[in-house]
Formats: C-alpha cells, structure tokens, sequence
C-alpha cells in the first residue's frame, strides 16, 4: 500500500515556473468596484416540493428519480450503470463561519450529522427509475467525487483519496480501504468536498480541493495544496499541482471531442452583491487563476494583505461568468444524442444557490452550447423552479450534483431535500 504525506514541499502551492501565459485581463469589464454594495448575509429558507417538480423547457419532462437520502451531494454511474450517490454535508468550522446555521437547511437537516455513505440505485427493468437500493460504502469522511478505473473504486473523502476493491454489479464492499494519497482537511476546512476525475486512458486522477477559507484569512500558509487541482497517477504516486488559484473547483469534465479540463468554481464572499461571479473555466496545465490575490483575472481582492504582483500578472481570465454568489457546483457535458440538437456537446452547470447576496441568486440548473469544444453562447436557465417565494426567500430545494445516465436522460441532485431529479426528452 502505498501512503504519501501531502504536507511537504510548500513551493508547490503557487508553482510559479512553467505558466502559460495569461489571457489578456479586459480591465474596462462590467464588474463593479469592491464594497459596491454592503455585504449580506441572507439565508434561503427550504420547505420542500410537495406535489410540485423542477421546470424544464418545453419538450422535457421532470419526473423523481429516487428520495429518502441524506444529503445526497453527488453522483456517479458506474461502467455497468449503477448510479453511486455520495451522502454527506458540511462540518462543524464551516457552519460555525456562517453563524452556527446550515445554509439552506431545514427541519430534517441534523447539523451535526453526516451520512458519509455510498448508497448504489439500480434500474434492473430498465424503465428509467430504479427498483434496486443498496449502501455499498459507510465509515467514510465526508464523501464526494468517485471513480471506478478497473478493479477500484476510488472515493474522495475530505481528507485522503482512498479506493476499495471492486466489481461490476457488486452492491455491498466491506473491504478495508487502502489510502492512496492524504488530502489537506483539519480545522480550517470551510470548502470540504473532494471531487475526482480521470483521464481518457485512466493513467492520471485529477482531484479538485477547494481553499479551506474565503480570502486565506487564516494564514497563506494554511492552504497548502489547496485551491487547486491536483494530478496523480493511480497508485498515488507522482502528484502535481495541475493548476491553481481556483478557490473552490468542483465540478469538473473534459469537452467532448477534446483533451480539455472544464471546471466550475465557486467565488469568495463578502465583497458585495455582484462580486464575486463564479464561472466555468477550461483549466491550462500549469495556470493560475487568481486566488486569493486577485479575481475574475487581474483585479486585486483588497482584503488580502500578501501581495503577490508579479504572480498576478500571469492570472487566467475564466471563460464563462456564472452570475455572483449562485454558488455554481455541478457539472455534466452532454455526451449523448437524445437530448435536442443545440444540447449536443454542451455543459450543465448546477447552481446550489446564494446566501451572500440581498436577492438570492442561483438554485437553478444552466445550460451552456459548445462549439468544437468551446463555449458558443452565453448561460441560459435549463432547469428552474427551485425558488418558491422569493420576497420571503422560500426555496423548494437546492441542486447541486449532476450526471448522465446511459439513457440520455440528466439527474440532478437536490440534496436539502433528499431528492434525485430526472430530466429527460418527450
């Protein structure tokens, strides 16, 4: 088994050498001055869907793939179309950064308790709603991003990627896990998710691992090999910093027909309503992307008191806005052809929603057209509804993960209240 300690080399948290260079920072952009408007703290408050669903466009239908988890954050089908749902929530120090409340959380919301397990869904008369239910994985940290590569199955705990033996069709592991490689995690631990990818031939895993604070208030030195993405081979071996200064990188998948990384992140807080917007970016090897001295490019986060000035000027502008604090997370290419042309080859982008703006923003599922494996048009609302008042600031849900099935058809996760979406074309 092969265990390496990540907490070395600290060189490796801004690789300077071997940037590409920076796209050209357009400084007579829209965004506005920091402190525009006054920070807000303005939490939704969740009271579920009754009898009501999500809205698609016409020409879609809404129907519930499967409820009664536990935080069900995100998703992954496995070669043989398994659907393996992460249940897990946030921990005590980022609850406590936001005022001892679970944001977006309601009555069936225990804070101080994470599932951490991997439930498994399977449709065995292929219908497209499964009548198969199992927990394949408990005893895990704060699950998120899995991958199957042969005969592993690796997961994303909060603090180490670990990978258990498995099979096609197995619905229950109770091997021990062996670790491949730790992950930072402790006390300053706001951006917990671990989100995990490989590459077309399965030789490299890329794993996404957010700031574990907003602007690095807690000492630069506190976020060693965090806001990145890093790379490794699968045995744990040869890690790298991939790229860097994402401050908090979920989502994450390659353009059809490209050897393109695609990534959406979530943005700081605090500097005002419209700043700081999220976006979906293409990830260069080797790239810095800002955090935390700067954002969305050149522009300088004024609360940041290292300066790093010349690390600035290689600063990556992001490819896509995706709208200030909507908190943009999932991410899944459509990779199928059953959906209507325009989708072909595009992304969904899941927005889990604001709680740092005075209008919330966000809990709505975009869409984004590719052309030859770049984006060809702006975001457009795919699938909206989640907000039920929003003078009172009620919201039916939260979506969060994203993936296909074999089908064609979208599953999106709503993960305050326990619920699995399908979307998929009359």
């Amino acid at each position: 088994m092969r265990r390496q300690t990540i907490f070395f080399l600290a060189l490796l948290l801004f690789p300077i050498a071997g940037y590409t260079q920076a796209k050209k920072q357009v400084q007579a952009d829209s965004l506005p001055a920091p402190y525009a408007t006054k920070s807000t703290r303005n939490l939704c408050k969740v009271i579920g869907w009754e009898n009501q669903t999500p809205a698609a466009p016409t020409g879609f239908v809404v129907e519930k793939f499967a409820d009664g988890f536990e935080n069900p954050r995100w998703m992954y089908v496995t070669p043989n179309g398994d659907v393996l749902v992460a249940e897990s929530n946030a921990n005590h120090s980022f609850i406590e950064q936001v005022g001892g409340t679970l944001i977006g959380a309601n009555k069936s919301n225990n804070l101080k308790h994470s599932a951490d397990r991997i439930s498994l869904l399977r449709d065995t008369n292929k219908d497209g709603i499964p009548d198969q239910r199992d927990t394949l994985l408990t005893e895990l940290n704060q699950p998120f991003g899995m991958l199957v590569i042969g005969n592993w199955l690796y997961v994303g705990n909060t603090d180490a990627l670990v990978r258990y033996p498995y099979k096609a069709g197995q619905t229950k592991i109770s091997d021990q896990p062996e670790k491949i490689i730790d992950l930072p995690a402790g006390d300053h631990n706001r951006h917990w998710t671990r989100n995990i990818i490989a590459n077309a031939d399965n030789s490299k895993i890329y794993i996404a691992v957010g700031s574990g604070s907003n602007v690095a208030e807690n000492g630069i030195a506190n976020e060693l090999l965090r806001a990145d993405i890093l790379e490794i081979n699968p045995d744990g071996s040869g890690l790298k910093v991939y790229a860097s200064g994402l401050r908090n990188p979920v989502g994450m998948g390659w353009a059809p027909g490209t050897k393109t990384l695609w990534t959406v992140v979530n943005e700081r807080d605090e500097l005002g309503d419209e700043l700081v917007p999220d976006y979906l970016t293409g990830v260069q090897k080797g790239g810095f992307y800002g955090w935390p001295y700067s954002y969305y490019g050149q522009h300088i986060d004024p609360r940041v008191e290292e300066t790093q000035p010349e690390l600035v000027k290689k600063t990556i502008v992001p490819d896509v806005p995706l709208g200030s604090h909507t908190a943009s997370l999932g991410l899944a290419f459509y990779t199928s052809q059953v959906f209507p042309k325009k989708y072909h080859g595009g992304v969904f982008v899941s927005q889990h929603g604001s709680w740092n703006r005075s209008v919330l923003a966000g809990y709505k599922v975009v869409f984004i057209p590719f052309s030859k494996g770049k984006p060809s048009g702006k975001p457009e609302d795919f699938l909206t509804g989640f907000i039920a008042d929003l003078d009172k600031n009620e919201v039916h849900g939260r979506p969060v993960g994203l993936t296909l099935l074999p089908d064609g058809s979208l599953l999106v996760a709503d993960d305050v209240t326990n619920t699995i979406w399908r979307v998929r074309a009359k």
